[in-house]
């Protein structure tokens, strides 16, 4: 049979070149898969293949590595974003992003979470919201709802005794590091474009210093939900995104601010001692940004012990 000419005007689709030939180990229906091709075709368009850094942490994305074709660093579970902290500090000029799950980034390591989005460390988080714990078997999250069953609440998650599930866009963008966030899902054409979106535009907002960025994707997870992959979709729509609404949580660009620095500086004011006057012996010549109401914002230097 002879070998059909493949002309370049004709290709509709093809597969990120950073998106190896493995065989991706995700149940069917999961939606890592599409978030991974979505990074790389981010990576690939933005042209920074050579200088990014992904950490993977512990989870069913614990071997991110085998499947987008980029330098990768394993962090130990919960610590990713401090693991991230470092990179940056110590190679400015590289792309890091994390690559966490609820049970990661809200659970285990909601410490190292909250204070890189309160110190404005200049990276992005992007955060896969499905619920439930994955690789280690379907025990509740954090992000678990309210009389949703699993594992470790076979009667449905009880608020009195485990409390309410956390909502981490809501609860990042009351910190003045932070200078993008929003929530995303992948569940359709139109909605996996916009995801696309959403996280090129987090990592402009690292290329430009703006401060700490975080993506989340409410996701599915077929299996440790019990469901086929339609109706898991299908009970992610209805019960998830209520919950978890959709949209922009915290741009600072789009307020008119050029950084979360800029933005906490005008937020504060008012306050004397977060913002005080130039030094004597003439105006600040630091190049941080000035916010409006701001005398000065001065970069704070880092110290490494």
């Amino acid at each position: 049979m002879a070998e059909v000419e493949k002309k370049t005007e004709n290709l509709v689709y093809a597969k990120p070149k950073l998106i190896t030939d493995n065989v991706m180990h995700y149940c069917p229906g999961c939606s890592h898969g599409t978030v991974h091709k979505l990074i790389a075709e981010v990576i690939e368009e933005m042209g920074l293949a050579e200088k990014t850094v992904g950490i993977s942490p512990v989870g069913c994305s614990v071997f991110a590595y085998n499947y987008i074709d980029i330098d990768w660093i394993e962090a130990a579970h919960g610590r990713a974003l401090a693991v991230a902290t470092a990179v940056k500090r110590l190679y400015p000029q590289n792309m890091v992003f994390t690559y966490q799950g609820d049970g990661d980034l809200s659970a285990i390591g909601t410490a190292e979470s909250i204070h890189a989005a309160a110190r404005g460390e200049n990276v992005v988080a992007v955060y896969i919201n499905n619920a439930i714990y994955g690789m280690t078997g379907g025990q509740m999250a954090p992000t678990s709802l309210p009389h949703q069953v699993t594992q470790t609440s076979p009667y449905g998650r009880d608020t009195d005794a485990a409390g309410f599930p956390i909502r981490v866009c809501e609860l990042l963008s009351s910190l003045d590091g932070v200078a993008y966030l929003e929530r995303v899902t992948a569940d359709s054409p139109k909605n996996v474009r916009k995801a696309k979106k959403a996280i090129k535009k987090a990592f402009q907002t690292q290329i430009d210093g703006a401060g700490y960025s975080l993506v989340e994707v409410v996701a599915t997870c077929p299996t440790n939900w019990g469901m086929t992959p339609q109706d898991s979709f299908a009970w992610m729509r209805e019960n998830m995104l209520p919950y978890y609404p959709l949209g922009v949580y915290k741009d600072v660009r789009a307020d008119g601010f050029a950084n979360a620095a800029e933005a906490a500086a005008a937020r504060a004011a008012d306050c004397p001692i977060a913002n005080p006057a130039p030094t004597e012996g003439g105006p600040c010549t630091c190049s941080t940004p000035k916010a409006t109401l701001s005398p000065c914002v001065r970069p704070m230097t880092p110290v490494i012990m």
